[in-house]
């Protein structure tokens, strides 16, 4: 996949003080798409998704906080438990993205 193509990324974080975790939570919540407390969903290009870890960069304190990011191949599988985000039949995809994205494999 091509550098400026935008593709799916997974953010997560842990944050050691509740005010930067707000903070980046916020920021996040600007940007991504919640799938737990601490990990989002992020459709961006490779320089978007510096961009966004820039703007978190200047959100934590890097002696004792940790941010995550990890790119998703183009065709994914997965499987979960517990409480889902999304109603059953509902999947994650961007219209500029493959419509295949996501396919449920449990």
């Amino acid at each position: 996949m091509a550098t400026n193509a935008p593709r799916m990324n997974i953010v997560c974080y842990d944050i050691t003080d509740p005010k930067r975790l707000g903070r980046v939570h916020r920021y996040l919540v600007k940007h991504g798409l919640a799938l737990q407390y601490s990990v989002f969903v992020v459709v961006a290009d490779r320089d978007g998704l510096l961009a966004i870890l820039a703007g978190i960069s200047g959100l934590i304190d890097q002696r004792t906080d940790d941010v995550r990011a990890y790119p998703l191949p183009s065709r994914l599988e997965y499987t979960h438990l517990g409480r889902q985000l999304f109603p059953e039949g509902v999947t994650l995809s961007d219209a500029t993205l493959n419509p295949d994205l996501f396919h449920h494999a449990a």
